[in-house]
Formats: structure tokens, sequence, C-alpha cells
């Protein structure tokens, strides 16, 4: 019985199969278990546990601030308001409800983008931010936020001068509203005022009143130049529940660099033009008792003909009505270049006027065929100064006392342009 069971338990050469097979089951069943070990969801991927890497996060990041996420009610002229950290390229994307992508630009510090125009009201908008770091990696913030219905108090925005007009050195840039901007709400206003100009020249905004703001460069525009203003007011908050109407863009022209001065001492007035004296006139200023003004003026309006009437004014012993010529008003109290033949005997040599600049009916035409609206115009040493605001006075005022009607701090360029030199042939003086 032993004998048969110790072959029955050898295979072929006499080795016990039995065994074998029991071993090898074993060997098996533990490799198996050492491969699962090695696994992760049993996709072959190594666990990070086990020797792995994970993806480093962003060395960057974004935080949008403006609007929250699912804001309503958001004023049409919204920016986008964000921080980034980490990030040497930040880029800005807008798109509306159905994917369309809005135009805009990042602000020139960098922490808000700005769309180029309103916004659509009633509209939902998705905001993205992307900041990358060095590490190439970018990291992303969203807000999705939903624009406000149009609102039916509006303030209408209205620009003195007309796109391709071509206007003097000394002409302001006037822009007006239909409605007084509360002090509070004028910075916010002012910020989206921009001006661009070619060559580029320093100037700011200056609130001349609660419905008005100008804006004129540090000294005369440069001639010839190309101007473009822009006041993004659409959908803008104004104070009490009121909103800009539209956006205003206007492209103007700076003419040649034609200066007057008049110096009461010679009764003389000196025409200039880009620098060089191309004509010298004989005037007759204001009387003592009817003085003209000194300061430096702009043309406000031109008149070839007109009538000058000042009863109301002056009474019935001391009022005239009069024809006049060749009318270039200076002020609004009434001062004028014009053409006075009656007083041509006693130009270059004695005032006789009633406070505007006399001249012949010759030198009139000619001044009247040259100049044009915002020429300057500088009166000096009459008994009178020029008050502000008796007319467009912008350059009455020196670049110091100019900066304080702007509801913004003045920030000077970063670096000195040689396009801001003064020119002594353009600036202004007072006497």
């Amino acid at each position: 019985m032993r004998a048969d069971q110790d072959q029955l338990n050898q295979g072929r050469g006499g080795r016990p199969v039995g065994r074998r097979r029991a071993l090898a089951a074993a060997l098996i069943a533990a490799t198996l278990a050492l491969t699962s070990a090695c696994t992760s969801g049993g996709d072959g991927k190594p666990s990070s546990w086990q020797g792995g890497t994970e993806t480093p996060a962003p060395k960057a990041a974004a935080t949008i601030s403006e609007p929250k996420a699912d804001a309503k009610d958001v004023p049409a002229s919204t920016a986008i308001a964000f921080s980034t950290t980490e990030a040497v390229e930040t880029a800005v994307e807008l798109k509306d409800s159905a994917g369309e992508a809005v135009k805009g630009k990042l602000a020139a510090d960098g922490k808000s983008w700005l769309p180029s125009g309103a916004l659509k009201y009633g509209e939902t908008y998705t905001a993205t931010v992307t900041a990358t770091g060095d590490d190439g990696r970018p990291a992303t913030a969203t807000s999705t936020f939903t624009t406000m219905a149009q609102p039916s108090k509006q303030i209408r925005v209205s620009s003195f001068l007309g796109d391709g007009q071509t206007v003097g050195v000394g002409m302001p840039l006037i822009v007006k509203f239909s409605r007084a901007i509360p002090e509070s709400y004028r910075d916010d206003v002012q910020r989206r005022m921009t001006v661009t100009s070619v060559p580029a020249q320093e100037g700011i905004w200056h609130w001349v009143s609660p419905t008005e703001i100008r804006y004129r460069p540090k000294q005369f525009w440069k001639a010839n130049s190309k101007v473009s203003y822009r006041v993004q007011a659409g959908g803008l908050p104004m104070g009490s529940g009121w909103y800009g109407r539209a956006d205003l863009t206007v492209d103007i022209n700076i003419g040649p660099a034609l200066v007057m001065t008049v110096d009461n001492k010679t009764k003389k007035m000196t025409v200039t033009k880009n620098g060089k004296t191309i004509k010298t006139i004989l005037v007759s200023l204001g009387k003592k008792s009817t003085p003209s003004s000194s300061g430096t003026m702009v043309v406000i309006e031109k008149l070839r003909k007109t009538v000058f009437d000042t009863f109301e004014e002056l009474g019935p012993e001391e009022g005239y009505r009069t024809k006049i010529d060749y009318a270039q008003r200076l002020t609004w109290g009434g001062e004028f270049i014009h053409a006075a033949p009656w007083s041509e005997g006693q130009q270059g040599s004695v005032n006789v006027s009633h406070g505007c600049v006399n001249v012949s009916m010759a030198d009139g035409a000619w001044l009247f065929a040259n100049t044009r609206i915002g020429d300057p115009i500088t009166v000096k040493g009459t008994e009178r100064k020029l008050q502000n605001g008796n007319g467009w006075t912008d350059w009455n005022m020196s670049w110091s006392e100019y900066v304080k009607g702007s509801a913004l701090p003045y920030e000077p360029p970063a670096e000195p342009s040689t396009d801001a030199t003064p020119d002594p042939d353009v600036t202004p003086t007072t006497d």
C-alpha cells in the first residue's frame, strides 16, 4: 500500500507532483497581492504614497472683486476690478450670454479692465481673469453677473466741438452735462474721461461748474495736433439715481499756432504764426471809464456782421446801437476784436473804445480771414484784470491753479517729454 501511494504521488521521473503545484499556487497568489498593492484603482498608475508625484499648483493667483459673482443690477458702465499675485502676465475676457466677447482694455494701473463701451442693459456677462506666473502655469478667476435694467433718469453729455473741427491752439475741450454732477461723483466721472493727442501732450480736466468740465494742456496745443477725447458715461452712476445716457467721442484737429498779443503801451497787436511774426496791427483799446481786460483770452465766436446794442447795459445816455463788421468775441461781458472805421485816426495812439480791441476795416478783414475759434489773444498793461469765468479764461490761470479744478489728484508724466517743453512764442503771459 505504501509503495502504491508513493507511486501515486510521483510524476514522471519520480518527482512529487502535488506539493509542486501547491507551491506554485502560493507563489502566484503572493505575486498578485504584490501587484495589487502597487496600482491605484486598477489603472496601472502609481499612487502618490507609493512614490508618484502630484501636479504643483500655479504660483500666480487671481481674484475678481467687482462685480461680485452672481451680482444683479450691475451698472452698465461697470469695470472688472481684480487683483493678482505672482503674475507676470494677466489677461481679462468678458463675454455676454451668447458667448460673444466684449472689447475693452486694461487700466494703466493694471488693477481693472474697462469695456470699450457701455454694456447692454439686462444682460448676463461672465468675466474671466487669467494670471500666469513665471512657472508658466495659468490661474483663473471668474464672475458671472447681470446688468441693471435701463434707467429712466438719464443725464445727457454733450461737447461744444464736433468731429473733424479745426480749432486754435488755445481751444479748451468743453464737455457739458444736462444735470449737475454732485461733487462726490465727479472723480468717478473724470476717471471715464480720456484725452489722446498726437503728438502726446500733458494736460488735465478742470471742473468749471457742476454742469461743465474743460480740458487744456499744460502749454498751448502743439500746432497741427490731432486730438481725440472720450467720455464713457453710458450707464455711469451720477448721483441720486441718475445715470449717464450714452458715451461720447470727439475727434478734432488743431490748426497752426496763430497767437495775438496786444500791448496797451504801444497800442499795437503783434500776430505770430508758428512762432514767427506775420503782422503788426494798430489798435485802440478801452478808454479809462470802460477799460479793456488784461489777460489771456481765446476767440469764442466769429460774426461777419452783427449789431452792438448797449442800451440795456449802459442806459439811454451812454448806450448805443451800432452795426459792426468782423467781430470776434473774447468775453461774455462783451469784449470783441472788431473793425472800427470811426476810430482809425486814434488807433495806435489813443484808447477810445468801450473795452473792445478796435482795428481798421482792412485789418479786421485780415484777422477774420486768418483766425479760428480757439486762437488765443493776450492783452497787457490795461487798468483792469480779466475776471476768470468771463469767457474761456482757462489760459488766464497758472498751471498750478488750473490743476486745483480737477476732481482727481494730478499725476505728472513719469518721464519728461520734449513735447512738453514751453515754446516762448506760444506760451501765454499776463501783465
